[in-house]
């Protein structure tokens, strides 16, 4: 895995579709994920997130400032900014079992913010940026 970094970063306005709460968060996502892609006309130039929200997963797909709301079909919301400590996996898609346990690691530290959400980013096929939020 490669080094740790802090960033900060904006504010996304993003659309949603929540997992169904009960359920492990790995078992949410691929579920959460299949139903916001199936709505979508092209998967192409999106910008992907996940999104944990204490046990709540919710599968995001970046939206334009200027989208109205009302024409999606489903909810919006904006990933909170700030700082927070960047972890990349490379061939995330061979390294599913890496994501909770570097999740868990990282909100081990000291300085872990638990009022904002963890964040997957799914860069590309290859590459998933990790983001805890830091103080």
């Amino acid at each position: 895995m490669a080094s740790d970094t802090i960033v900060v970063i904006e504010q996304i306005p993003v659309m949603y579709v929540a997992g169904k709460q009960g359920e492990h968060i790995a078992d949410q996502a691929p579920v959460a994920f299949a139903q916001l892609e199936a709505k979508l006309t092209s998967l192409k130039g999106r910008k992907f997130y996940g999104v944990i929200i204490g046990d709540e997963y919710r599968a995001c797909v970046g939206i334009g400032l200027n989208t109205l709301a009302s024409s999606l079909p489903y909810p919006t919301w904006t990933i909170p900014g700030g700082r927070y400590l960047r972890c990349k996996i490379p061939d995330w898609e061979e390294n599913l079992h890496l994501i909770s346990q570097t999740f868990d690691e990282l909100c081990q530290r000291p300085d872990y913010d638990s009022s904002r959400p963890c964040i997957e980013y799914y860069r590309s096929q290859k590459e998933l940026l990790l983001m805890v939020p830091v103080e």
